[in-house]
């Protein structure tokens, strides 16, 4: 077989504020690949099917000698996050041909993973593979393993929990965990079409809070048990300031300070000392040894049975990351944000 075009999304700039496409990413189809005679050096070659796009990805475009909790991206590579790919050719025993499996992928076409740490997927339920880097990849992991470790030990009857981002990917499982135990869900998005989605998930106060004070709502509908915060900034101070006695604060991420120079500066800290509220925050790596076996038994199942809905945004394309990825940070998707890049 000829070479074919492998492409690729480079990674090209340390960007100020927002991802520029064309300028902090590129498209690139200057690499070809020899399916047939590529070495795997003991590895697996996987043609990629789709990728995750997630707002952490802009977290790692910092300068390298910044420490962070996750490593920046390295300039003149490709972006990289978790996707779902088929395997062409094995020289792994783990892996067969055709096998489909879930990893950490550079974005480009076709990839060898020589120190292969993929998990392969059954799919026994019949999900599209955009689900498996959605409702049960990262963000659905994050969402169950930060509520089984954090707040299922401690929710309670009559408890109030708020989630913030609730249309998106990680917030609307949240809530949808949360409603199964049977407490009251409090659930802010940023547009009328995002609330009305939000509602159909069966939380119990849904509001828009680029319209709505989201300190008046707490106030009335507080106070709040259990915090599920995806966003920081004034949700953050809000939760704070009505959080009641013994309250659970889950911090998962803090997108509203992604991209300023001047993060907003949280007012009612002192409230963790006289609410004696617990604050823990958490990366869903250091929890998948605990949980994620047992995710993988009875996620895909509920979803399949529609337990647990969710909701997809679909960009086809590798050379469209760029501008899919600054939807994500500016709000312009709705749903989960994955990248199609090849049919199976």
């Amino acid at each position: 077989m000829s070479p074919v075009t492998n492409g690729r999304v480079i990674y090209n700039e340390i960007p100020t504020g927002f991802p520029v496409p064309g300028k902090t990413l590129i498209y690139d189809e200057s690499q070809t690949i020899d399916l047939d005679k590529e070495p795997l050096h003991g590895g697996i070659l996987v043609k990629v099917l789709v990728l995750s796009i997630d707002p952490y990805q802009r977290h790692r475009m910092h300068d390298p000698s910044i420490p962070s909790y996750f490593p920046a991206f390295t300039v003149g590579t490709p972006l990289e996050n978790d996707g779902v790919g088929v395997v062409v050719r094995s020289e792994n025993p783990k892996y067969k041909k055709g096998d489909h499996v879930y990893a950490m992928f550079p974005f480009q076409e076709y990839v060898v993973l020589r120190d292969a740490q993929a998990r392969v997927i059954d799919n026994k339920e019949g999900l599209s593979w955009s689900a498996y880097v959605g409702v049960c990849g990262m963000p659905g992991k994050t969402a169950h393993h930060g509520w089984m470790e954090y707040a299922h030990p401690k929710v309670q009857k009559g408890d109030v929990v708020f989630v913030t981002a609730a249309s998106g990917a990680v917030g609307a499982i949240v809530a949808q965990l949360a409603k199964a135990e049977g407490v009251k869900v409090i659930a802010s998005a940023g547009s009328d079409e995002k609330v009305d989605y939000v509602r159909s998930l069966g939380v119990d106060v849904a509001f828009n809070y680029k319209k709505v004070s989201t300190r008046e709502v707490l106030q009335k509908e507080g106070p709040v048990n259990i915090y599920w915060d995806n966003v920081g900034g004034e949700s953050l101070d809000a939760a704070l300031e009505f959080a009641a006695q013994k309250a659970t604060f889950v911090i998962c991420g803090m997108i509203s300070s992604y991209n300023v120079d001047e993060p907003y500066n949280v007012k009612h800290l002192q409230q963790l000392v006289w609410r004696e509220i617990t604050f823990n925050g958490f990366l869903y790596t250091s929890l998948i040894s605990k949980y994620a076996d047992e995710f993988y038994k009875t996620m895909p199942g509920r979803v399949a049975k529609g337990e647990i809905k969710y909701k997809e945004h679909l960009v086809k394309g590798l050379e469209n990351s760029a501008q899919a990825l600054l939807d994500v940070l500016q709000g312009n998707n709705f749903g989960k944000s994955s990248i199609i890049v090849s049919e199976d």
